[in-house]
């Protein structure tokens, strides 16, 4: 069955960076756009980022942009989410989800998600 698995998160300063990954599995993975999206503490999900199937367009919401890269790895079947100059407002658990096609668009599966706190 599909399965995506987060991992990467932790506690890191402000100004500091973590990369997350996102193991799949259980679908052809070089066919499906992915994506992270992030829940802080007592508020609703916010979409982060997207990747095309074959990393040839990627997106970001305006308050990442410049900090963090989207990026995949299609023959580990890995995406990544590298995150630098974090700040306090990034804390949040991240998940990585499946789009139903090689484009961006609505997610059909989820992993558990990571947390990230940043925090001095």
């Amino acid at each position: 069955q599909v399965q995506v698995v987060e991992s990467g998160g932790g506690l890191v300063q402000p100004g500091g960076s973590l990369r997350l990954s996102c193991a799949a599995s259980g679908f052809t993975f070089s066919s499906f756009a992915m994506s992270w999206v992030r829940q802080a503490p007592g508020k609703g999900l916010e979409w982060v980022s997207d990747i095309h199937d074959d990393s040839s367009s990627t997106y970001y919401t305006d308050s990442v942009k410049g900090r963090f890269t989207i990026s995949r790895d299609n023959a580990k079947n890995t995406v990544y989410l590298q995150m630098n100059s974090l700040k306090a407002e990034d804390t949040a658990a991240y998940y990585c989800a499946k789009a139903r096609g090689s484009s961006p668009g609505v997610f059909d599966y989820w992993g558990q998600g990571t947390q990230v706190t940043v925090s001095s």
